[in-house]
């Protein structure tokens, strides 16, 4: 059993959990010492991710968001901005309105000090079973992507309608899975979302950092401005002159991990 205590006696726990998963209230209040102790590692970086196995036999993807230093330590502990972690767990509700694919959130653990001060914050969501993203496809050969980019434009451009728009529509926050029905999309990392009406130079310019072959987005371009009632030979041009402008000016401060195409 799990006893939720602080792992700082200087420390509280401040808990918000879907109503469906209530269940799993005491040990989403446990999780600071849960995952210093258990779970599998799937990222390393700025935020740490966990696959743990919850009590009822779920498995949840746990992301510990770093502790927020500077201003934005009083902006988010006094609500004066939402803070990555609220957002992600409000908005999967609003994806799964819109017919979105994107996985359950269950709870938002927060750690907070006596002033109320934001440490250390854990989004708990269920695991996806998509076993794909689009990191693959960076140098794919012609042949086996055709089908996944079309599906994938169309994907994008309903996203679009339904005035949504991931401000990080990037090949690791874009899980993929194909059966008999054909490819289906979720999307992860869900904190920077715009909700409203997209417009066409913002809805194509969000295709520009994908991963892949020119050929690879050409076609998810021409599919997305199918979609979309778009003129595709300038749609395909735009994008085209985007992209290379963003992967130009992302090469010169970083290494570029597939081989690019201008």
């Amino acid at each position: 059993s799990y006893s939720p205590k602080p792992i700082d006696k200087r420390m509280y726990i401040k808990t918000k959990i879907a109503p469906r998963y209530a269940h799993l209230e005491t040990f989403a209040a446990s999780m600071p010492q849960i995952f210093e102790k258990e779970g599998d590692v799937i990222y390393r970086g700025r935020n740490l991710i966990k696959t743990i196995t919850a009590p009822d036999g779920t498995l949840v993807n746990v992301k510990r968001y770093h502790q927020p230093a500077g201003p934005n330590r009083l902006i988010y502990s006094w609500g004066l901005r939402e803070s990555k972690g609220s957002r992600a767990f409000r908005f999967p509700a609003i994806l799964r309105d819109k017919g979105i694919g994107t996985p359950d959130a269950i709870a938002l653990v927060e750690e907070r000090n006596s002033l109320g001060l934001l440490g250390y914050s854990y989004l708990i969501t269920v695991q996806s079973p998509y076993p794909h993203t689009l990191y693959a496809m960076g140098d794919a050969k012609e042949g086996e992507y055709e089908a996944l980019a079309e599906a994938l434009g169309r994907f994008a451009a309903h996203l679009h309608k339904q005035e949504v728009l991931h401000k990080d529509f990037t090949p690791g926050n874009i899980l993929w899975m194909h059966d008999t029905e054909g490819y289906h999309f979720m999307l992860v990392d869900i904190n920077r979302m715009a909700f409203g009406p997209v417009s066409k130079e913002v809805g194509l310019s969000s295709l520009c950092r994908l991963w892949g072959p020119k050929a690879f987005i050409r076609i998810i371009t021409e599919s997305y401005a199918q979609a979309r009632g778009y003129d595709v030979a300038s749609a395909v041009q735009y994008v085209m002159n985007q992209r290379a402008r963003f992967w130009r000016r992302y090469g010169k401060k970083h290494t570029i991990k597939f081989k690019l195409e201008l």
